[in-house]
């Protein structure tokens, strides 16, 4: 772990999703560089384990080249980390259903390494180098193909006794029980970005005009979130109502959180909130109806200001704060004169 003094000292971040995985070195101020990006193996288990290795061995490299070394790595995943064993369940990469990935890295690095979820990576990276920079009590509300909530109260990252905090997908929103709640939740069935071109989906079978069916050559089955947020821009009326019917399960699932927590902000974040043109403003002049009033006045709704990269910067952050590092870092400042 020892350096030489004036040697460069790096941390190395790795974000692994469901379709992506990128990887990028950070220095103690948060500067980032090298970042790179290569699509997720399908076939999944050891697959995507070596992928991570792989870029691992990439940033020992490029932190040599760039005069320095690798001292740590942070690692977040699209699921659930259990923190005592070092097991994965990350349901949308094939094979990672309680998939030891600690121990697989481990097998290729003695690097220190921290594993951690991506919700909260996210709102750890936006806490340390993005819009919620200071904040102690934030929610990142990643809203993509699934939902998912980064909680920090005090400070402090929330776990829950079983790692899975933040799984607010589940919310119970719509007394009006559908099959699809028991596979997904209601808030992640009605508001995700998949829910948005399924209910368009259904919305096309009453045979309505709307510009969607040209969009996607007469294939309803190809409409997509992104299909539907563009006809809304385009004033599409099928569209503009399906995009209102997410808002407002949208607007009451962030009310939940800030009546449940009484967060200083709410970053929005995912794919869907892409679309903050659409989105941001009617979210926020919604969710005031449903939360707790004192709580609402003084909340902020933000769209995230790292976008893909929060949860890189919330790695990083992670790796740097193990005690090892800390510790090598103090020790190699040098002192004021």
């Amino acid at each position: 772990m020892s350096k030489q003094r004036g040697e460069k000292q790096f941390c190395g971040a790795i974000d692994i999703g469901g379709t992506k995985i990128s990887a990028a070195l950070f220095t103690p101020d948060g500067t980032m560089s090298g970042k790179r990006k290569v699509p997720v193996d399908k076939e999944g288990g050891e697959k995507v384990a070596g992928q991570a290795v792989e870029l691992i061995q990439d940033l020992v490299s490029r932190s040599s080249e760039e005069g320095g070394r690798l001292s740590a790595l942070g690692i977040c995943v699209p699921g659930v980390v259990y923190h005592d064993s070092g097991v994965v369940w990350a349901p949308n990469i094939a094979g990672w259903r309680h998939y030891h990935l600690r121990s697989k890295i481990q097998e290729k690095t003695k690097l220190p390494l921290l594993l951690e979820s991506d919700r909260s990576a996210y709102v750890i990276g936006e806490q340390w180098r993005g819009i919620a920079e200071g904040l102690k009590n934030i929610i990142f509300l990643a809203v993509g193909t699934g939902i998912g909530a980064g909680l920090m109260i005090d400070g402090r990252i929330c776990r829950g006794s079983e790692d899975i905090a933040g799984a607010v997908g589940w919310f119970a929103l719509n007394p009006d029980y559908k099959p699809e709640y028991a596979e997904m939740g209601c808030f992640e069935s009605e508001a995700s970005g998949n829910s948005v071109a399924r209910r368009a989906m259904a919305m096309l079978k009453s045979g309505e005009p709307s510009l969607m069916r040209r969009m996607v050559g007469g294939k309803n089955s190809n409409v997509t979130a992104q299909t539907v947020i563009e006809a809304a821009r385009r004033k599409d009326l099928l569209a503009r109502r399906t995009i209102e019917v997410t808002i407002q399960y949208l607007a009451m699932g962030i009310a939940n959180l800030i009546s449940l927590l009484n967060p200083e902000m709410i970053v929005l974040g995912g794919g869907l909130f892409q679309a903050g043109d659409i989105l941001l403003e009617p979210v926020r002049a919604g969710f005031r109806k449903w939360a707790q009033p004192l709580a609402a006045e003084t909340v902020r709704i933000e769209l995230s200001r790292l976008g893909e990269d929060a949860g890189l910067y919330g790695a990083a952050k992670l790796a740097w704060e193990h005690p090892p590092v800390l510790k090598e870092e103090m020790r190699c400042r040098p002192r004021n004169t």
